[in-house]
């Protein structure tokens, strides 16, 4: 895939980052929708290739400093040319968007915000809050155990079961600190937008996602979808993206009835399946490549660590505190994930009633937000770990721009939104990318 450009007039860069055991062909669509709006005269097009694969087992940290590594070289290769790059944007797909938040920080770091303009941040499908099942039921606290081990760096990253450092935080903690230099880089950005699946993403649920403490869209049938006009049936109108079903008017269509339906009646269902008919089979394939990819990336960091990988990490460990502080495996994983039912707090709990909680404040300073205070209904709190809670809070700080994506004609949603392969069951991910590139991106 090469759809960078050649010209040396552009002066917008755009890195687009993949996410878990991906590689740069899951981003090609987007690239393509890029180039067919914008020619090469005006943005430059970067797709970071040193994360590709099973690397992505390394870690955000690792996996952000490559980022960081190939955006500098690109930047000093144009230069050399006599290409000067003057705005950059982000665009992190899954993990790639926590990998692209840490190349932010350490890129502001490092003076390259001095010169070179944010403008802006987009996610789409990605788990800022990491990917932990809030924590009622044993078989939630063994997903949250096992799963941890089995991704590598990145598995006890996601999980938040790491201490990053010398913090005694897990990374994507510190990664939402409000006085770190990862929320003052992102801060830095003229627009943060962040598109969130509200079904079937079997890798990052809604709350995650969206950064958001609830999750409005749990049960479908009894809400009205509100959305957005020319983006009808897949963008969401965030400032009031639900409202009171109208009971003369139908919201489903058959076969979404028949879905919601077992995704509801049975919703414990597909754990119990997993563990009758995948322990033989998948969940013993997916076990032993992860162990042995987890030996594989710890390897490869140990080599990073020294230096010995075509990196000196060195360059990139800047103090963190300003103030002074493949498809078989993923689908066995996706299957499991997805397996997990979200619990909540009981009204009162002290998460909730905490003064300093995100509840007793406002969630964002965007007008966009500000709607959101008067839904029609109010959805219990789920059942977030303290430290998630206080991820919301610095996160919303900086604003974001949140669009709910209603994908329901496929059920791997999580590809479909930024059509990871360019198949036709993907349309409504097209949509995705229509509004995204029509009404957030700014040239």
């Amino acid at each position: 895939m090469d759809h960078n450009g050649t010209s040396q007039e552009a002066e917008h860069l755009c890195v687009l980052v993949h996410g878990l055991w991906g590689n740069p062909n899951h981003l090609e669509v987007m690239a393509k929708t890029l180039r067919q709006k914008y020619p090469a005269e005006q943005l430059h097009i970067l797709v970071p290739k040193g994360n590709s694969g099973n690397f992505t087992y390394d870690g955000i940290e690792v996996g952000g400093e490559r980022v960081c590594y190939e955006i500098e070289d690109e930047i000093e290769t144009l230069k050399n040319r006599g290409q000067q790059i003057k705005r950059i944007s982000f665009v992190g797909y899954s993990l790639g968007g926590l990998v692209a938040r840490y190349a932010v920080g350490l890129l502001d770091s490092r003076g390259v915000f001095d010169n070179i303009e944010p403008v802006n941040f987009s996610t789409f499908a990605s788990p800022h809050l990491g990917v932990r099942t809030p924590l009622r039921g044993w078989h939630n606290h063994i997903w949250n155990v096992l799963g941890a081990r089995m991704l590598s760096a990145s598995g006890r990253q996601l999980f938040t079961i790491d201490k990053f450092r010398d913090t005694g935080k897990p990374l994507l903690e510190v990664l939402a600190d409000s006085d770190s230099i990862f929320i003052k880089g992102l801060a830095k950005f003229k627009r943060r937008t962040l598109y969130a699946n509200i079904i079937n993403d079997r890798s990052a649920v809604y709350y995650t996602t969206g950064i958001a403490k609830q999750d409005p869209f749990v049960n479908l049938g009894k809400i009205k979808l509100n959305y957005l006009e020319g983006y009808s049936d897949v963008i969401l109108d965030p400032r009031q993206p639900v409202a009171p079903l109208d009971s003369e008017e139908p919201q489903f269509s058959i076969y979404e009835r028949v879905l919601k339906s077992s995704q509801t009646t049975f919703g414990r269902l597909p754990f119990f399946l997993a563990i009758i008919f995948l322990l033989p089979i998948g969940i013993a394939a997916f076990t032993i490549n992860a162990g042995i990819q987890s030996f594989r990336s710890t390897r490869r960091i140990k080599l990073y660590e020294r230096g010995l990988a075509g990196i000196e990490p060195g360059n990139y460990r800047v103090p963190l505190l300003f103030s002074g502080m493949r498809d078989a495996v993923e689908g066995a994983f996706e299957g499991l994930n997805s397996s997990q039912s979200n619990e909540y707090l009981v009204e009162g709990t002290e998460e909730e009633s905490a003064p300093d909680s995100p509840s007793s404040k406002s969630s964002s300073h965007e007008s966009m937000e500000k709607g959101n205070e008067n839904r029609p209904h109010d959805p219990p709190t789920l059942a977030l770990a303290p430290y998630q809670f206080r991820m919301v809070q610095a996160l919303d700080s900086v604003g974001w721009r949140k669009y709910p994506v209603h994908i329901h004609k496929v059920m791997h949603s999580h590809a479909a939104i930024i059509v990871r392969s360019d198949r036709k069951g993907f349309e409504e991910g097209k949509v995705v990318l229509r509004h995204w590139l029509d009404e957030e991106f700014i040239i």
